[in-house]
């Protein structure tokens, strides 16, 4: 029995040939779960200000393009300059940051959620490139978030993504029909 428990809480990953591995705390759970609830409800709070505000990517987008040497310089000029992207923009962003702030909150399909919002914190971040403070700032940490919402399969924590996975479609476990979506789920 100690055995059993003794490995129930270790995690372990190789890549490229180097393996790390460690313990994880009993609470940790909790503490997943908190940073789980935490980011999903910044976003889906950000997402509905956006929504019931006049939410405009223009100019934004133009803006940050030439500021303190944002390397993608060129990219979000072009975004800002193209109508038809700054009409998805408009759009995708603050709807997006709702369902992803909804999908994360209530824990369904928490990894693709969790997978988009890390996206979606990846653009801000070199949208409000600034290296005055250094490399690292909240857009960087957010998406650091996302990616351990991700990889702690957060959605299985008090979840639908726990419910999602026991579903049955023709009597077979939804996961056994369609393994794929492992990706997505676990």
């Amino acid at each position: 029995m100690s055995d059993a428990r003794e490995h129930r809480n270790v995690f372990r990953s190789t890549i490229a040939g180097t393996t790390v591995e460690g313990r994880a705390h009993s609470l940790s759970a909790w503490f997943v779960l908190a940073l789980r609830l935490v980011i999903g409800f910044a976003f889906l709070y950000s997402g509905v200000e956006k929504v019931l505000g006049d939410f405009a990517a223009e100019g934004y987008l133009v803006g940050v393009a030439g500021v303190n040497g944002n390397p993608l310089e060129g990219l979000f000029l072009w975004m800002g300059q193209t109508p038809w992207f700054v009409e998805f923009v408009n759009i995708a962003v603050p709807w997006g940051e709702v369902a992803i702030g909804l999908g994360i909150i209530v824990g369904f399909l928490t990894r693709l959620a969790a997978f988009f919002g890390a996206l979606m914190m990846l653009m801000f971040y070199f949208g409000n490139w600034d290296l005055a403070h250094g490399p690292i700032n909240s857009d960087f940490m957010y998406m650091l978030v996302f990616l351990s919402v991700a990889a702690f399969g957060a959605g299985r924590i008090l979840g639908l993504d726990a419910y999602v996975e026991q579903y049955e479609v023709g009597g077979q476990p939804l996961l056994e029909r369609h393994p794929w979506l492992e990706y997505v789920l676990r």
